[in-house]
């Protein structure tokens, strides 16, 4: 039996203007941007249509931008005839996978998603922390990397394993230094590439943030999930909603276990998965896992309209 997944992208694939002609196209769509408005109390989607890019690109922006659009999206999908076996999101994106699944509304996981991007911004002084992608690097031999580089007094850590040959640090702007100058000699990595990022996200540094998401989600009314959900922090299905709630919190401070939930998925069954959001970011990293799956990517309208389900 073939098998579905949707899955949606997290931070790094807003675009300004991403979402605009689902929501002159659908009602349904244009109400996921209503409700956003309306549940922030100012017009986000006048940023995430005329920008400017700089305000877009704010974490606290960026967060509710790309939660809105994926879930406009899904709603523009509704009725198509496609139905998932299994949702997951990368980083920010397992949000927007929760309210596939039934788990949150839309408005709570908005609002949570505008105050998860307030607490990871808060988390660290600007210029502290810091990213980088580190290309063609053995996994085993970067950890060890990052865990020398910890114990000399600097934090460097596994933030986003994302596919074969592609994984990103996180932690002090030091540590995260150290595996750029490092990182050749002692992984193998062919590149390290500095992110433009305002915190080391999915590091230890951020456990102050995650304290913060644990208060506001204490509040939330979470359900059992009615699909599905693989977790960034397990790479395995989690359904009941206390689970969840603890696994949100985690996930700020651990790393995103794309290729592990990618490759649980293609082991469960999965040979489609319809990645639902801004960009193709998910798509280009699935398909560096496994090319033998199919791969679509549900962007606009014109995505949408070329969609053919088997």
């Amino acid at each position: 039996m073939s098998k579905t997944a949707f899955v949606f992208p997290g931070q790094g694939a807003q675009a300004v203007g991403m979402g605009k002609d689902v929501y002159d196209a659908f009602d349904r769509s244009r109400t996921i941007f209503e409700q956003a408005d309306q549940a922030l109390g100012f017009s986000l989607s006048t940023i995430i249509f005329e920008g400017p890019e700089h305000a877009l690109k704010q974490t606290a922006n960026t967060q509710p931008a790309l939660l809105t659009v994926s879930i406009a999206l899904l709603e523009a999908l509704e009725g198509r005839g496609l139905k998932p076996d299994f949702v997951a999101g990368h980083s920010l994106g397992e949000y927007s996978a929760l309210v596939a699944a039934g788990v949150l509304s839309f408005e709570d996981a908005v609002r949570t998603v505008r105050a998860r991007g307030q607490f990871m911004e808060q988390a660290v002084p600007s210029g502290q922390g810091a990213m980088a992608a580190v290309l063609g690097a053995e996994r085993e031999a970067l950890a060890a990397l990052c865990a020398k580089i910890t114990s000399d007094g600097n934090v460097a850590e596994l933030a986003n394993v994302n596919c074969p040959g592609q994984i990103v640090v996180s932690g002090t702007a030091a540590g995260v230094q150290a595996v750029v100058e490092r990182g050749k000699e002692e992984a193998g990595a062919k590149r390290v590439i500095p992110l433009e990022v305002s915190g080391p996200f999915h590091s230890s540094l951020m456990k102050p943030a995650a304290d913060k998401l644990e208060a506001a989600l204490a509040g939330l009314k979470l359900l059992d999930a009615s699909v599905s959900v693989v977790a960034n922090v397990t790479a395995s299905v989690v359904t009941a909603a206390d689970e969840i709630r603890g696994l949100l919190v985690e996930q700020v401070y651990s790393p995103v276990l794309w290729e592990d939930s990618i490759r649980y998925l293609i082991g469960q069954g999965v040979d489609t998965f319809v990645e639902i959001g801004s960009g193709t970011v998910l798509a280009g990293l699935i398909k560096k896992i496994d090319k033998n799956v199919r791969v679509i990517s549900v962007n606009s309208i014109s995505a949408l309209d070329a969609l053919q389900v088997n």
